[in-house]
């Protein structure tokens, strides 16, 4: 061998790989739309994608507000109108991600102490219905406040300037794996559909594409379509041959696929419209727990669209964005308020989970499926047979969809020192009592009815009882925390856990990339101070 310089790198030796600012490999990102017949097949997948929570809160909620069919397909539409408007509001001048704004299971606790509060004696079960929804409503209002101040006038922007790649692992990492029980055990309560489901997604959307090679961006793109498609009709055969015949309602209400009752029950046209139960109720306990609600979906938002940005490749999220797209948010809460929703608005995980598995982020195909649950919200007749899906097809999607947003959050650690000890900490222990909180949380109220703080006051019951029963809400604060008071200023340490990669994106103007994903249109930039 020759001396003097040093030995040359073997061919085989293996390489780093490189972190990236942007995701690589994605199709289509925020500025560049498909072509149009498939950004429209891509919308509607988003709406069908979003149409699950929209459905399965309802349908949990309404009955016990005293609630029939009808009341039901009402407040699916409502919450079908409003979530369109939101999207779009979100996209044109909010972040201006390709983020779905729907409804979410956060705001399901809050909404359940207003139903067993003990103030409704109503024997009519409707009337009594309409009272329950107006005092949801008064809630939400009051609630639409702390994302609407905290966002519009910075404050969030000042937190997120603090948030680092170590801190957001956890709290993106548990936005997306911390709705595990809404995944397999959804599959199993009818496993002769689910399964079929997820099997075929994965086969669809991971295999088919490498298999047929003149598939190539067909069965992966549109692996929900057709999974879905032939899912469902295998569930009506099953239906209509007779297999659920004589089986425990509970089986046939998963199974089958004309239990729903929101065929029959949803009228033709009908347009949701602002205090269409009546006046919203006001409660001063009711009100404060609902704004605790909110700033919990204010911060596993804050995971969400993190997430977004990453599976759109978009840059980073500068802070003053983000603190724009949450005082959106909070108008989202205010929308879902005064049309009467039952439900606040967040970030739509699965749809987030959709732009990973399709690689595209384009802003214009949400859009388009904003406009989707526009139309099928009026024409309510059309808009249920899509909402009448069983719901273990839409539990095998989630499964898929939110272990892509926990996956997402794990690529943050490309940008941090893993070999550090304060780090594994910081992770660890974050992750580990995100799970193992919100576990012992969730067990005590399934065993005994109510939760482990549980006084004569149902509104401060729900204050501290929400809060830790969200996975990402508890890893995402504490992992901030630690991330900001263990010897954060050491300059190897602000290395190790990655924070000089975001200081390029910590301005809107620093990077031209940022200004090309989230500038406002129409020369809005100059309205909004905190940009």
């Amino acid at each position: 061998m020759a001396g003097g310089g040093a030995p040359a790198a073997k061919a085989d030796e293996p390489a780093p790989h490189p972190p990236k600012d942007q995701l690589p490999n994605v199709s289509y990102c925020i500025t560049s739309p498909p072509p149009w017949p498939e950004a429209i097949l891509l919308g509607f997948q988003h709406y069908l994608v979003m149409l699950g929570t929209t459905v399965i809160i309802p349908t949990a909620l309404v009955p016990q507000m005293g609630g029939g069919n009808e009341e039901k397909a009402k407040v699916i539409q409502t919450l079908l109108f409003v979530a369109g408007l939101n999207t779009l509001l979100q996209t044109w001048f909010g972040t201006r991600l390709p983020a779905v704004i729907g409804g979410s299971y956060t705001f399901v606790a809050p909404t359940i102490s207003i139903i067993l509060s003990g103030r409704w004696s109503d024997p009519d079960p409707v009337s009594r219905f309409k009272k329950i929804m107006r005092a949801t409503q008064g809630a939400l209002i009051v609630a639409s406040t702390v994302q609407i101040v905290l966002g519009f006038s910075g404050l969030w922007r000042n937190v997120a300037r603090f948030l680092s790649p170590i801190s957001a692992v956890p709290l993106v990492g548990l936005v997306g794996f911390g709705l595990y029980e809404f995944g397999f055990p959804g599959v199993a309560k009818c496993v002769e559909i689910g399964l079929p489901q997820l099997i075929l997604l994965v086969i669809f959307s991971q295999y088919l594409v490498h298999l047929i090679k003149p598939g190539k961006n067909i069965f992966d793109r549109f692996a929900v379509i057709f999974s879905v498609i032939i899912v469902w009709i295998y569930a009506h055969l099953l239906t209509v041959g007779g297999a659920y015949n004589g089986k425990p309602p509970k089986t046939q209400i998963s199974c089958r696929t004309d239990r729903a009752g929101l065929i029959g029950a949803a009228p033709w046209i009908r347009v949701p419209y602002p205090f269409q139960w009546g006046a919203p109720s006001f409660d001063a306990g009711e009100a404060f727990a609902m704004m605790m609600t909110a700033f919990v979906a204010l911060v596993e938002s804050t995971g969400g669209f993190i997430a977004v940005s990453r599976y759109a490749s978009a840059t980073p999220l500068p802070p003053s964005i983000l603190s724009r797209g949450v005082g959106w948010q909070g108008v989202a809460i205010l929308l879902s308020g005064l049309f009467g929703t039952g439900n606040g608005s967040s970030v739509s995980i699965e749809n987030a989970g959709l732009l990973a598995l399709t690689r595209v982020g384009s802003r214009r195909v949400v859009q388009i499926s904003a406009v989707f649950m526009i139309f099928f919200s009026v024409l309510g007749k059309f808009g249920a047979v899509f909402a009448s899906i069983p719901t273990p097809i839409v539990a095998a999607l989630y499964c898929l969809f939110f272990a892509y947003v926990g996956a997402g959050g794990l690529s943050f650690l490309q940008f941090c020192q893993l070999n550090s000890f304060r780090n594994k900490f910081i992770l660890g222990f974050s992750i580990f009592l995100g799970l193992s909180v919100p576990q012992y949380f969730n067990e005590y109220t399934a065993i005994n009815g109510y939760g482990p703080v549980h006084t004569s006051g149902r509104w401060f019951n729900d204050i501290v009882n929400v809060p830790f029963s969200s996975e990402a809400f508890v890893a995402g604060i504490l992992a901030y925390f630690l991330d900001n008071t263990m010897h954060k200023k050491e300059s190897q340490i602000r290395k190790d856990r990655g924070k000089h990669w975001w200081d390029k994106f910590r301005s809107f103007k620093t990077d031209t990339r940022s200004e090309e994903f989230y500038s406002l249109p129409f020369n809005l930039n100059k309205y909004f101070p905190s940009v």
